[in-house]
């Protein structure tokens, strides 16, 4: 694999921003999805999931927003093209909101970017949105995407909405993760997560941003940073 996949000054190329709607098919009807064009030279397609809709998730969510920057904007380096949608029944997306059947149109994207691009993914997916892409990407049904390359899991949820959330398939996912969460994270107390991810197969990361809510508020930036360097070094160990 190219060297370029990581640029060693990200400052110095930059490409204009693009945004288009997309029109994304899924298995209950149109999904409301919008394409972050990236530099036409990319070596990588990325997807970012959005949290739970019954708690006002949507594309535009700001964690997602912050996520999306990471894979997309020039100051990063990466430029990746990014897909954003809206789960059923979100927004402008067709169908209601059922729980689990949302894995389903993570699937749906998936398929839409390799169709788009042909290139390995990288997924990231904040709260409901990391639960359905872990699900999607390495639950059994359907099988283990290949060409998923790596895995953001962002505020993974352990508790929510009446609900235990068990991740027992991580067991057998072998593509890279990285969890990464607040301490102070309510969905997800920090002894619970750490005891999802010692169950979960290598290659894995788990970070912990100090004094951080679900929702990293007032500690963006420094999601964003954890987010790129665990990137970074994925990327690189592929190049070499």
């Amino acid at each position: 694999m190219k060297s370029s996949a990581v640029p060693s000054d990200p400052a110095a190329v930059t490409y204009p921003t693009t945004l288009r709607s997309v029109d994304l098919r899924g298995p209950a009807g149109r999904l409301e999805a919008l394409l972050n064009e990236g530099a036409p030279d990319s070596h990588y397609a990325a997807l970012v999931c959005h949290p739970h809709p019954l708690g006002g998730g949507t594309l535009h969510n700001k964690v997602v927003y912050h996520a999306m920057k990471v894979l997309n904007g020039a100051d990063f380096g990466f430029r990746l093209p990014v897909l954003r949608f809206n789960f059923r029944g979100t927004g402008l997306s067709e169908g209601h909101h059922e729980g689990l059947a949302e894995s389903a149109d993570v699937s749906a994207a998936l398929d839409w970017l390799k169709s788009e691009f042909n290139l390995p993914i990288i997924v990231v997916g904040f709260s409901f949105g990391a639960a359905m892409a872990l699900v999607a990407c390495c639950g059994t049904t359907p099988a283990p995407r290949a060409q998923v390359h790596a895995l953001a899991a962002l505020g993974l949820p352990t508790q929510g909405f009446g609900h235990q959330f068990h991740y027992p398939f991580l067991a057998d996912c072998k593509t890279p993760k990285l969890f990464l969460s607040g301490d102070r994270d309510w969905f997800a107390p920090k002894s619970d997560l750490e005891r999802v991810v010692a169950t979960a197969a290598d290659p894995k990361d788990l970070v912990f941003i100090p004094t951080a809510d679900h929702s990293f508020t007032g500690h963006l930036e420094l999601m964003q940073r954890s987010l790129a360097s665990w990137l970074a070094s994925s990327l690189k160990d592929e190049a070499r």
